[in-house]
């Protein structure tokens, strides 16, 4: 008898890849930052605050209200930088500048 491989929806799939590999986490969350499209990067977040330990957990690391935290990451958050710097540092990863191109 043939064993079938549960499926899982795309949300949770992704949530978990990030949990089990922070650098992909990482190398996602660049991507998405390099597009500048906002919304989308909030929704990053959130999946990543599901994946570091839920939006409690990065609440209480960032010392924020719980339902602040929400309000901040939902589709029409708008956080400061100072906001995104401790919701990033509670997982794990900070902001960095690059250079558009290389100096030869």
């Amino acid at each position: 008898m043939e064993k079938f491989l549960r499926s899982r929806p795309h949300d949770e799939a992704l949530i978990a890849s990030f949990r089990d590999d922070p650098e992909y986490a990482a190398v996602f969350l660049n991507a998405v930052l390099e597009d500048g499209d906002q919304e989308e990067l909030l929704q990053a977040l959130r999946y990543m605050a599901a994946a570091f330990g839920g939006m409690s957990v990065i609440a209480e690391q960032t010392e924020m209200n719980a339902k602040t935290l929400y309000r901040t990451l939902s589709a029409k958050g708008n956080p400061e930088l100072r906001t995104l710097t401790a919701i990033l540092k509670a997982m794990g990863m900070r902001l960095a500048v690059q250079p558009l191109t290389q100096q030869i």
